[in-house]
């Protein structure tokens, strides 16, 4: 049985606060890119009860994805935006979802993201990142940006951290490994990467900031 609206959010705010709670439901982040890392990072926010997520991909569903991203095996030839925005539905049934089919790109990246408040890069392809993080950080100041540098492999778990950049760019990652390297993307090394994006996400909501 779903819960109502008001129920989930009694849920949400014995466990967060009040004060915490409507600071969180009433943020709008974008998650650019929907594999491993996005994924990863949408769920975590939608359990936290997020206000609102903008989830831009251009690509579908493959077999290949299964093993670390959260979409299912009947999804596969989906594209990746409807098939997280119908699983997050799942989980949290309030929550405000944008979706974007598309190629993030220096022409249109202003136009998707300007309702975000905070921006989660989680591209696989390094170009694809840097032009994000640059344009952000260059044309869109009034944005904090959160990206992710160094997964892959099994390299320990305690090497992943988060490190702040500068007021708005936080890094998170071991900002070593690639994905080219030994046997490339684990699941569990890229959720912990993911589990850093999004918790710095609510740490910038609640005004915790990295030294």
């Amino acid at each position: 049985m779903i819960p109502t609206k008001k129920e989930w959010m009694k849920a949400l705010n014995d466990r967060h606060g009040t004060m915490f709670q409507e600071k969180i439901s009433s943020t709008t982040v974008a998650v650019c890119g929907l594999g491993g890392l996005g994924s990863d990072i949408a769920i975590a926010l939608a359990r936290a009860g997020i206000g609102k997520l903008i989830l831009i991909d251009f690509d579908t569903v493959d077999i290949t994805n299964l093993h670390r991203q959260q979409y299912k095996a009947n999804q596969i030839g989906m594209s990746k935006t409807e098939a997280l925005q119908e699983n997050l539905k799942e989980i949290n049934p309030y929550l405000e979802t944008d979706i974007y089919t598309i190629r993030l790109d220096e022409n249109n990246a202003k136009n998707i993201l300007s309702g975000a408040d905070i921006i989660c890069e989680a591209f696989d392809n390094a170009e694809c990142k840097a032009m994000l993080t640059n344009f952000v950080l260059d044309k869109m100041q009034d944005k904090y940006i959160v990206a992710a540098s160094g997964m892959a492999g099994l390299g320990s778990a305690n090497a992943i951290h988060t490190r702040k950049i500068s007021k708005r760019f936080y890094l998170c990652g071991d900002e070593v490994s690639d994905v080219n390297d030994g046997i490339g993307l684990v699941s569990s090394r890229v959720m912990l990467c993911a589990a850093h994006q999004a918790h710095t996400v609510l740490r910038i909501i609640a005004n915790e900031f990295e030294v």
